[in-house]
């Protein structure tokens, strides 16, 4: 088995987690499945700035956990939910990290929503 590479952010490849400063609100097939004051906004490199909500913060009703992961070197394994609602399905749709490495260790018990996905809002 190879080992999975780890990379630490840096000036190369720069990593930031705040809090975020509005309300995030999230919908999926026009149901607010999430709302939150609590939202981090993670910054990494050039990709766009994400938002990772708290888990708590999510309808439990329309997450289910999915078999699919990924890996990132500079913040871990990801695992996957889907969001259902009715009929609308929208498969691994949602990510988190459930023990990202200490560089982001603080995205620890939030997850994330493909945007293209849902609406996000914030106010």
């Amino acid at each position: 088995m190879t080992e999975k590479l780890v990379l630490v952010p840096g000036p190369d490849h720069p990593i930031t987690v705040a809090p975020s400063e509005t309300t995030v609100t999230v919908r999926f097939a026009d149901r607010v499945v999430a709302k939150t004051d609590a939202a981090l906004v993670l910054r990494e490199a050039t990709y766009p700035a994400r938002y990772y909500l708290p888990l708590d913060a999510v309808d439990p009703d329309v997450l289910r956990p999915s078999d699919h992961r990924t890996y990132c070197p500079y913040k871990g394994d990801a695992s996957y939910y889907s969001l259902v609602d009715g009929e609308m399905v929208s498969e691994n749709a949602v990510w988190t990290y459930l023990t990202p490495y200490d560089a982001v260790s603080d995205i620890a018990g939030h997850v994330a929503f493909y945007p293209d996905r849902v609406t996000i809002t914030t106010d």
